[in-house]
């Protein structure tokens, strides 16, 4: 009996020095896995996959959720714009309307308006490309000619009935438009990434949820069989992101709505540089008229000149010119057209401020999703998936396996070859302190192959 117990104590020691000697052979790299070990290791890293997917798939139904509430808001904004819209438009309406009336008013004194009018417009002219070419670089001669077809094709009250109000408001109304089309696309395009995204990752899990605990794909999701909707085939390839589809409006929108203060003829001098200097893109318009204007501005609507109209007597004569014995400039017709003007402008203002914020809404939110797409997207790739199994560590060795690891030294790093999905073969090497024996090599290995698939998914580029 006692002989029996030696026995079976130095088997048990045997063991565990057997055990030992395994873990330290393994831990210097000197003992390679055999396939069945590989074949071990590989289940393992497929367990700790199958959780990363499962998480995954619950990241983009957060992500669907952070659309759903853009969506409830987006619908608010498109209620609200097309509300002020309207209010807009039929302010401008009227404006149109009390404009027409006076021109009709100023066919009574047509003789007279006219001898006054050939003498306003040079003068006009030459003072708006005198101011302009003192502060612009370039340009005056083409300002001129521009201003000149105004002149030419304007009544003679617009200059007081401020006309050029009007061609700036409507020249707003086409912007405003235009602005709305593409926020909408852009908006549109959003909304479709998120969709498909979305929708291949609920496929995804369908197939997890059924499927347990091995993930596998089979023929009802490879391409021949399902109708395939690429994120890059919605995008531009490569896709770089929600929120680049807004970042280039933001830019363009902060130029375009800091250049409603001048337009809307705001009472403002041009703020001074550091060195005190003025912005020498800015015409000052003041005395003669109000407020400011850029260069671009008066290159791009040369009505803008009308702001001079103070600075020409011949000009200033028609602002009080008598017809008939009526005053079309002093009654009540043109301060109708001016409370028309101020609607108009009030809310294409409001409608630039709902646009702004709508803008910075998606800008915002496509950050979000952007976050949640870097995080979870790759999922949804898996859709397009055909492989029977999802990972497989292929080779394991070490950088000099007939070298001996002096005392002391750390161990050399691991060379792995993993095939991760349908991706390429990946080929890294993961730190000597972890031997291939150790449970966590082959969640070290999994997470470094799943890394570097999303680097490379159809959906984070």
């Amino acid at each position: 009996m006692l002989m029996m117990m030696m026995m079976m104590k130095k088997k048990a020691s045997k063991g565990s020095l057997a055990v030992m000697a395994l873990l330290v052979a393994s831990a210097n790299c000197i003992l390679l896995p055999s396939r069945e070990d590989l074949n071990q290791i590989s289940l393992q890293g497929e367990k700790y996959l199958d959780k990363q997917i499962e998480n995954a798939i619950n990241g983009v139904k957060e992500m669907k959720s952070v659309m759903q509430k853009s969506s409830d808001d987006h619908k608010k904004f498109l209620d609200a714009l097309e509300k002020t819209k309207q209010q807009k438009e039929d302010a401008m309406r009227a404006a149109q309307e009390m404009e027409a009336k006076l021109a009709q008013e100023e066919e009574v004194c047509n003789d007279t308006m006219k001898a006054l009018w050939e003498e306003c417009k040079p003068c006009l002219k030459s003072t708006c490309v005198k101011y302009y070419s003192r502060t612009c670089s370039s340009g005056s001669g083409l300002v001129g000619r521009q201003l000149e077809e105004v002149l030419n094709r304007t009544s003679p009250f617009s200059i007081w009935i401020n006309g050029e109000k009007i061609d700036d408001l409507m020249q707003e109304g086409q912007r405003q438009n235009k602005e709305f089309r593409n926020l909408e696309e852009k908006y549109t395009e959003m909304a479709d990434g998120v969709d498909t995204i979305f929708s291949d990752s609920m496929k995804v899990a369908d197939h997890v949820h059924y499927t347990p605990p091995v993930f596998f794909f089979p023929n009802f999701l490879s391409p021949h069989n399902r109708r395939s909707r690429s994120i890059r085939s919605l995008f531009h390839d490569p896709f770089h992101g929600f929120q680049n589809l807004f970042s280039p409006m933001m830019g363009m929108s902060r130029n375009f709505f800091s250049s409603m203060g001048s337009m809307m003829d705001i009472d403002s001098d041009s703020p001074p540089n550091e060195d005190g200097s003025v912005n020498e893109d800015v015409v000052i318009t003041k005395p003669f008229g109000n407020g400011r204007m850029t260069c671009r501005e008066i290159r791009r609507n040369s009505a803008g000149c009308f702001k001079f109209r103070e600075e020409c007597e011949k000009c200033r004569e028609i602002q009080h010119i008598d017809c008939s014995g009526k005053r079309p400039l002093e009654g009540p017709l043109k301060e109708e057209l001016e409370e028309a003007l101020a609607l108009t402008e009030q809310f294409t203002q409001q409608y630039n401020s709902l646009l702004k914020r709508f803008e910075e809404e998606m800008f915002n939110t496509s950050s979000i999703l952007d976050m949640f797409n870097r995080q979870f997207g790759w999922v949804s790739s898996l859709a397009n998936n055909t492989q029977d199994g999802i990972f497989h560590i292929q080779t394991v060795t070490c950088k000099d396996t007939e070298e001996k690891t002096d005392e002391g030294k750390e161990p050399e790093e691991t060379k792995v070859s993993v095939q991760l999905f349908d991706a390429p073969t990946m080929n890294f090497t993961v730190p000597g302190d972890i031997p291939w024996t150790d449970p966590k090599f082959s969640e070290v290995v999994a997470q470094e192959a799943l890394d570097r698939y999303k680097e490379t998914s159809v959906v984070v580029k």
